[in-house]
């Protein structure tokens, strides 16, 4: 049989207009209230899903780029998913729920109270996407930092965040009843810091966790990153939980990368096992060969306007507009500022190609030519060609698992795992049940 793998579903549009400009919206789901996310995250539970990492920008980005964002929805508005995580524990049992989190926004005593009361809330299912985005900086009074420099203050800021969650030591929480004494002050850790990004003091005003486990920090709050820079690796390496891993996905290129983030974690004195390395995909699920054949033929000669829109969704995403650039020249020198990550631009470029030489065309059209998950040439296929490319990086890449990328929306979950749940489970990849304990146990289970 084969070997289990760790699912988890990314949101990838964020908690904002979900199905706009396509017919789903006309399911009349009102995306500012709670309900579609709910029956949303009740499906994932039952899938056997492990997390739900909901993307968030806090920014609606800088004047130039508004129009991309707002005018067809693209990258706003979006709400807080920090508020929205309340709405889905309370629909769910196992599920856990990882917003995404600014380090750069958050102070860190705040952020130490509301995460600590979202792991209580939810019984240990609480997660935390850390991200260190910097353009939103200018929304906040602080100054914009350079790529590694925002993951120097993402370093501190989360030291603190889990002194502050173990601010109150072994043994400070008493809940003697008979006595009356509720906790002993004197094992509170009322520190002082003063870092270079950072001052402030402790104790923290919040409960410690339950030990979801043994050791140090078992209880606490799961950590995820994204990030594919040397820095981002090495945060990753130090910090991380779960890495939601953006790389090509074939036999060595997942081992490559795996290899990578082991290498960071055991450089920090870390177990490989102590991080699920979880690749991100967005599979385009269809009914028949013929299909997929069809869906194939159509993208690979894509029209202008179809290169338009393949390049205002991926402005939106780098914040930095590409559609008014000739088709037929390379993207200038310097276009891409200081914010845009190593990882983020490898993305829009693509395999083989040249940021330098190819023209806006040419990437374009390879981000809007798809290929099949039978040849390996792209991720359009049916149930059982994804569920046998699931299980060869299982078996060949000894692969943890994946996250797949999607709106949170009935129609999108039923389209990629109606079929896809029942062929994975078959095969014994996909679990069938939850040991209980939370997030940090869903990830150990296997």
């Amino acid at each position: 049989m084969s070997q289990l793998q760790h699912f988890g579903w990314f949101f990838g549009r964020g908690f904002g207009p979900q199905g706009w400009g396509r017919p789903d919206y006309r399911w009349n789901y009102a995306w500012q209230r709670p309900d579609l996310y709910q029956q949303s995250a009740r499906e994932l539970e039952q899938a056997g899903f492990d997390l739900l990492i909901v993307e968030d920008a806090l920014s609606l980005g800088s004047p130039a780029t508004l129009p991309l964002r707002v005018d067809s929805a693209y990258g706003g508005p979006k709400h807080d998913p920090l508020m929205l995580a309340p709405y889905l524990f309370g629909a769910t049992t196992h599920l856990g729920v990882a917003p995404t989190v600014n380090a750069g926004a958050y102070p860190p005593y705040l952020a130490a109270r509301q995460f600590a009361t979202l792991q209580h809330l939810s019984s240990n299912r609480f997660g935390v996407n850390v991200v260190t985005d910097v353009k939103s900086a200018r929304h906040f009074g602080l100054p914009e930092l350079a790529h590694d420099a925002a993951y120097d203050r993402a370093e501190e800021w989360l030291a603190v965040v889990r002194r502050l969650w173990h601010s109150w030591g072994e043994g400070a929480y008493l809940g003697d009843v008979a006595s009356g004494r509720f906790a002993d002050a004197s094992r509170l850790d009322a520190f002082e810091h003063r870092g270079e990004y950072f001052s402030l003091d402790g104790p923290l005003n919040a409960l410690p966790f339950d030990s979801a486990g043994d050791g140090d920090g078992a209880g606490d709050p799961v950590i995820v990153s994204p990030g594919g820079s040397g820095r981002g690796l090495a945060f990753a390496g130090h910090q991380s939980d779960v890495q939601l891993a953006l790389a090509p996905l074939d036999a060595s290129s997942v081992r490559e990368y795996r290899a990578r983030i082991h290498s960071a974690a055991i450089a920090e004195g870390r177990a490989p096992s102590d991080i699920a390395v979880l690749f991100v995909i967005k599979p385009e699920i269809l009914g028949s060969q013929e299909e997929v054949d069809r869906v194939v033929r159509e993208s690979e000669h894509p029209t202008d306007e179809v290169l338009l829109s393949v390049l205002a969704a991926q402005s939106s995403d780098l914040e930095t507009d590409l559609t008014g650039h000739d088709l037929d020249r390379p993207l200038p020198a310097g276009v891409f500022g200081q914010h845009v990550s190593e990882g983020t631009i490898n993305n829009l470029v693509g395999r083989g190609g040249s940021l330098t030489s190819d023209t806006v065309r040419q990437i374009a059209t390879r981000k809007a030519r798809k290929g099949r998950l039978a040849d390996g040439s792209g991720f359009v296929g049916t149930a059982v060609q994804f569920a046998d490319f699931v299980e060869e990086l299982g078996e060949s890449a000894d692969n943890d698992g994946f996250i797949i990328n999607g709106d949170l929306h009935p129609v999108t979950l039923h389209r990629m795992l109606d079929e896809t749940v029942p062929e994975l489970r078959r095969r014994g990849i996909l679990r069938t049940s939850f040991g209980g304990g939370g997030l940090r146990a869903n990830l150990r289970d296997f």
